[in-house]
């Protein structure tokens, strides 16, 4: 289900009690390149340096409101997972955060930061959910917040299409990284009914490319694996409600390979001086890849979606031959 406009605004008036609306900067490497005006929408300027605080503190909150509970529990494989031990923090409950074996060792420590427990365990994100899954079947008093299904939790992401629209009126297109489709069904319901003409343009990786074959199809395509450099997009068990929702809002998705992710990262930070992960990267290596000759619009918005890079994927990027 698509969140409606009035469930997004409440989602906003919530919000502004613990988040600032995000900046959207003009790219001036990125719109000289290409002739266009882009801009970036600098969702790494959150607490936990990704959107993925939005939905958290919005979705726990409403869920603390509604039952008693004593534990939030979410599986991650980082950002989702700082999320929630942040939202757990601020509203005042204790966070049990499973994570695959092998995960991106900052985001690790920054749940750790949060003062969430942390059990490390599976091969992907999927087996790390299974386990979320079994912790919560044996305690009635834990929430598993799972960014994929929650109900609610797009109302949160919507916020960013609002601030979008608000910030650059005159805005054609908008390009999502998508992973479990969270942020970009939230991003394109706000867009969609405020200005029906923005396309949305969702992004991918080419070696995690489920929602990508699944918006083909029109039904949930999964992947035996999700090896991909942008951890944030790493899925590959889609949901069939999800393909829905972005079989009917997003207008195009174009999939990237690890060498123009880290291209990306190194052209963020050298030339727009801003610090992103691969998965925060991933819509402005779509547009460097195809934006340009793809589009007729001259308002561009590339979603920066995390900042929660390892040193060692930032030297890559930045070693890279060009």
């Amino acid at each position: 289900m698509q969140p409606s406009l009035s469930s997004i605004q409440s989602a906003r008036q919530m919000l502004t009690k613990h988040v600032p609306a995000t900046r959207l900067i003009k790219a001036l490497h990125l719109s000289e390149l290409s002739g266009k005006t882009v801009s970036l929408k600098l969702e790494t300027e959150l607490p936990t340096g990704s959107f993925k605080v939005r939905g958290a503190l919005y979705t726990l909150a409403l869920k603390l409101r509604q039952a008693s509970i004593q534990e939030v529990v979410a599986s991650s494989t980082g950002n989702h997972g700082a999320a929630v031990a942040y939202a757990a923090k601020v509203l005042g409950i204790h966070a049990k955060i499973f994570l695959p074996e092998h995960c991106n060792p900052m985001k690790r420590a920054r749940i750790a930061s949060f003062g969430a427990e942390i059990t490390e365990k599976g091969r992907d994100i999927s087996h790390a959910c299974e386990l979320a899954l079994q912790e919560c079947a044996s305690n009635p008093n834990a929430f598993f917040l799972n960014d994929a299904t929650d109900p609610d939790l797009p109302s949160a992401t919507g916020v960013i299409g609002l601030e979008i629209l608000e910030q650059c009126p005159l805005v054609r297109e908008i390009y999502v990284p998508m992973g479990d489709s969270a942020l970009i069904r939230g991003v394109a319901a706000a867009a969609k009914q405020i200005s029906p003409q923005v396309k949305i343009i969702g992004v991918q990786a080419e070696r995690a490319p489920s929602y990508y074959l699944s918006w083909k199809r029109g039904e949930a395509v999964g992947t035996e694996s999700c090896d991909t450099i942008a951890d944030g997009l790493a899925t590959r068990t889609p949901v069939q409600t999800n393909v829905e929702s972005i079989r009917e809002l997003v207008d195009n998705v174009v999939l990237v390979s690890e060498r123009e992710l880290l291209l990306a990262v190194d052209t963020l930070l050298l030339e727009e001086h801003v610090l992103a992960e691969p998965a925060g990267a991933a819509s402005t290596a779509a547009w460097l890849k195809s934006g340009n000759l793809l589009t007729s619009a001259n308002e561009v918005v590339l979603v920066v979606s995390g900042a929660n890079i390892s040193r060692a994927v930032l030297r890559r990027s930045i070693q890279l031959d060009k």
